[in-house]
């Protein structure tokens, strides 16, 4: 099993720096998630690792191996790096098993075989082998590419926001699919997209780009509940900020009230961060706090609130209950590591 390592490393497009002395470790069978909004240079960093963009600085490394460098750039076919589209980039012309055979001309022909009739079955489509891309759904044709790259036996496979042609009733399966090959074939991957859904359902780890770093990265629930910037915070999700005055070691001042807090607070802080779910209502007549819309979600209520003593501040709570425009309520916060920021 192969170590991604990439070392300081910064690149430029069409003269401009695109990435910018970032620096990151995949380990051996693990999935890293690389999400941005477009133009963070995510798709960059994935060219570089491919061999098809070339490096200002710095260094990447698979297992012991140098592949790029300021002075050195191993070619793409000699990396043994597999990647997979957007598109697919299926043959139209060659059967579902042609595909799948398709570069596999160093092995001997019952060799080559053997190896298409085995990834037939793994992504399961045995029974589709001599069929065209053309007559398989949208989500198969995407096996058939996972198939042909696990062919060569990569060291580590390259993902290009692979399910965004893909319906949205058969993503989440064809993720999971995914991710369960990749796992059991021992096969490390990077994968680029700008939907958090499904970096949450795909990979083990996410690193949030922003404008050519690596802001922050982690497991999905560790940056979602702590995360180190706003940025991250709103990539993650919705968030309420509160402005926040220090009362004592144990408890702040917002306007909801005291709020009793489990961790020390840093002095230069002055932000909470406080996800809509980590709120609760309460009927109370006598708050400047009312509903000012709500609409329901399937799972919960949204409530936007809005506080009658400070224009301009609104907060969003996520709750089980409904309740009318213009109720007037309260609101409580679970207890949890509250997460703070410097305006």
């Amino acid at each position: 099993m192969t170590k991604l390592t990439i070392k300081d490393l910064s690149c430029q497009y069409d003269g401009h720096r695109v990435i910018e002395n970032l620096s990151l470790a995949i380990e051996s069978n693990e999935i890293i998630a690389l999400l941005g909004p477009s133009g963070c240079g995510k798709t960059t960093l994935l060219r570089t690792i491919a061999g098809l963009q070339a490096v200002s600085n710095g260094e990447i490394h698979l297992g012991d191996k140098l592949v790029s460098s300021a002075n050195f750039m191993l070619e793409s076919e000699k990396r043994n790096v597999g990647m997979i589209f957007q598109d697919y980039a299926l043959f139209p012309h060659l059967t579902v098993a042609q595909n799948i055979a398709f570069g596999l001309s160093k092995l001997d022909k019952n060799a080559a075989h053997d190896r298409v009739t085995a990834m037939l079955k793994l992504v399961k489509l045995s029974d589709f082998c001599q069929r065209f891309p053309h007559e398989i759904s949208g989500g198969q044709q995407q096996r058939v590419a996972i198939a042909r790259a696990l062919a060569y036996q990569p060291d580590l496979m390259l993902l290009d926001e692979p399910f965004s042609n893909i319906d949205s009733q058969s993503r989440s399966e064809i993720m999971i699919e995914i991710r369960q090959i990749l796992k059991a074939q021992n096969v490390p991957a990077v994968f680029v997209t700008h939907s958090k859904d499904e970096a949450f359902a795909f990979a083990d780890k996410l690193a949030i780009f922003n404008q050519g770093k690596i802001e922050q990265i982690g497991s999905a629930e560790q940056l979602y509940s702590r995360p180190n910037s706003p940025y991250v915070a709103n990539f993650m999700g919705k968030a309420n900020y509160l402005p926040i005055t220090a009362v004592n070691g144990q408890s702040i001042s917002t306007l909801l009230g005291d709020i009793v807090v489990d961790t020390s607070l840093r002095d230069d802080h002055n932000i909470a961060m406080l996800r809509p779910e980590q709120l609760s209502l309460s009927e109370q007549q006598s708050s400047e706090l009312a509903i000012e819309y709500s609409f329901f979600c399937g799972s919960h209520w949204v409530h936007r609130l809005v506080n009658n003593g400070m224009p301009g501040q609104a907060i969003e709570v996520h709750c089980k209950m409904s309740y009318e425009v213009g109720t007037k309520v309260s609101v409580s916060v679970s207890s949890h590591d509250l997460v703070t920021f410097r305006s």
